[in-house]
């Protein structure tokens, strides 16, 4: 490509096509949406709607590996610890290191943080209950549809 004369213009109607018809952007476009929409609804409590569900990942009954909740969030180990810190200087979370594997880190709520989350989770029924009645129809198929993309 060393040549740009060489190279073909693409047409304006392809850059509408693929506006209109690619499943990541309107996919992209959605989920910023929600995600704004979460976030100014939790922000009151000062949670944004990442680490809500971040926070829920947490809500076992024995401490979780971060493997475990790398794969619940479908997030990397990077962007998990740079979260995971955010929530531990508020006292939110606290880890420790696994007994079984003491390369392993092993996470749970605080206290404050299960406080937190106890505080958040009706603003969370609240606006999917909202979201619900809006996007009707059937909603649970949407999800399905969703946990197809792997």
């Amino acid at each position: 490509m060393s040549n740009t004369a060489e190279i073909e213009p693409i047409p304006f109607s392809t850059t509408l096509h693929v506006r209109d018809t690619c499943l990541c952007l309107h996919v992209q476009r959605a989920a910023r949406a929600l995600a704004r929409r979460f976030d100014n609804a939790m922000k009151p409590i000062g949670l944004t709607n990442g680490q809500f569900s971040l926070m829920m990942s947490l809500n076992r009954p024995e401490p979780a590996s971060m493997g475990s909740v790398v794969n619940v969030l479908a997030m990397d180990r990077t962007t998990l610890t740079a979260a995971l810190k955010v929530l531990e200087r508020r006292g939110l979370v606290k880890t420790a290191v696994d007994p079984k594997d003491r390369r392993g880190k092993l996470l749970s709520l605080t206290d404050d943080g299960m406080a937190l989350l106890s505080a958040a989770l009706p603003i969370w029924v609240r606006v999917h209950g909202e979201l619900d009645a809006e996007l009707g129809g059937d909603v649970e198929r949407l999800r399905e549809t969703l946990a197809l993309v792997k």
